[in-house]
């Protein structure tokens, strides 16, 4: 998906760069252009912005560890993965957590997830 994608999201970051790895490592995506306030990364599904935030917002901030999910959001993404076991090993290498357990839906399999700053998000995964 090289140049500016139809579609995607803004992610707002305390550390860019860590969740950066964390989508890399949990949805195979890649960076694909970053600079000092923001990376875009992408694979062929979804391509994300991760913005970092200002520093006087994320000053007011705090992180913990694990993270505490912030599910009580407008918005939560869904991500497609392969495979639900290996996805939520890199969520909690990457310093997210399960939020709650698989449960299964129309044709997919699936689990909310915390990444690193607590924003959650769906992982499904599709039988072959």
């Amino acid at each position: 998906m090289p140049g500016p994608a139809r579609a995607g999201a803004v992610l707002f970051a305390k550390d860019v760069a860590n969740l950066v790895r964390f989508y890399e490592s949990v949805l195979g995506m890649a960076c694909v252009h970053q600079d000092a306030d923001h990376a875009v990364i992408e694979n062929p599904d979804l391509q994300l912005v991760v913005h970092g935030l200002p520093d006087h917002i994320a000053q007011q901030i705090a992180l913990s560890t694990p993270p505490t999910p912030r599910a009580q959001v407008p918005v939560k993404l869904f991500a497609s993965v392969a495979d639900l076991d290996a996805a939520l090993e890199q969520v909690h290498a990457g310093g997210g957590v399960a939020v709650g357990a698989a449960w299964q839906g129309p044709g997919f399999r699936a689990v909310d997830v915390a990444d690193a700053e607590g924003n959650v998000m769906q992982l499904r995964a599709w039988p072959e």
